[in-house]
């Protein structure tokens, strides 16, 4: 356990301390938009998956932006852990070069995508009592929907600046829209502070859902109408939620779960920089976080 450490939030100590940790009493695993450096999570991940910690007396959402997104659509499939290796295999071994554009990254991309989601495999991942997927996206807004890169990066420009004085700003650039397997809305969706709509997953708009979900602004070309959705172009679900800022604990004595490549918690992708921007006390409140000591690192 050298080489990681662990953080409660304040009440997530206090059952912790009263009672032992004990991982039935997790309700939602959250996945961080953290490029690459999802990689460290993997071992973490498919410990879990192999054996079967997560879910066993309730299901267990699994909530996520971008490459957190990625990683938990591939523990809804039917032989789960074998999915999340082909996942690794496929991200792996893909290559980008300086010729690229947008869109033949996006094509790249959907190759990973398609490398470890199996069409077949969809109706079981939809149907999937024991896990509950929550694929965090953001519908743009204004120029940060154009695919003209100049027009792009200066809304994104002007959305940094205003983001500065206030997270809210965000919100006049890019919508957060969550699409979900399930017969109803995650909890967290309905509790005051969500801002943003919800869609349901289904057959049709699973891959475009997991694919805007990783569509990096400037990066990726974004992905337009997904089915069922508000027409649009939809983009990486980091934008708004990069890494935890959302209290996604459905009820008091309920544990969220969440494996972090670093200590800092940043709430927006473009927070990045302004060291003082962190979740609030009770973002935290229920949330036990593993991270890399310097040890492993």
């Amino acid at each position: 356990m050298s080489r990681l450490r662990i953080k409660a939030g304040k009440k997530a100590y206090e059952i912790i301390k009263d009672g032992g940790f004990n991982f039935d009493d997790v309700c939602a695993y959250f996945g961080a938009a953290v490029g690459p450096r999802w990689l460290v999570a993997s071992g973490f991940d498919l410990t879990l998956l192999e054996q079967n910690i997560l879910g066993r007396s309730q299901a267990v959402h699994l909530i996520g932006s971008s490459a957190g997104a990625w990683r938990f659509a591939a523990w809804l499939q039917p032989q789960d852990a074998d999915c999340y290796r082909k996942f690794m295999d496929a991200y792996i071994n893909i290559t980008v070069t300086k010729k690229d554009t947008p869109v033949t990254i996006l094509e790249k991309f959907t190759h990973v995508l398609n490398a470890y989601i199996e069409d077949d495999a969809l109706p079981f991942a939809l149907a999937n009592k024991r896990y509950r997927l929550s694929v965090i996206t953001v519908r743009s807004r204004g120029l940060v929907a154009s695919e003209n890169i100049l027009l792009q990066k200066s809304a994104l420009a002007a959305c940094y600046v205003l983001n500065f004085f206030s997270r809210d700003n965000v919100y006049r650039f890019a919508d957060r829209v969550v699409f979900y397997n399930g017969s109803k809305p995650p909890p967290f969706c309905f509790q005051p502070q969500f801002r943003g709509r919800y869609v349901r997953l289904n057959e049709i708009n699973f891959r475009h859902a997991v694919m805007a979900s990783g569509a990096i602004p400037l990066v990726v070309a974004g992905v337009k109408n997904i089915f069922g959705a508000p027409r649009g172009v939809y983009r990486d679900g980091g934008l708004i939620d990069y890494h935890l800022s959302h209290q996604y604990a459905a009820k008091e004595n309920d544990l969220v779960l969440f494996f972090h490549h670093q200590e800092r918690i940043i709430p927006g992708w473009l927070d990045k920089k302004i060291k003082k921007r962190a979740p609030d006390d009770q973002t935290l409140n229920n949330v036990v976080m593993v991270f890399p000591s310097q040890y492993f690192i």
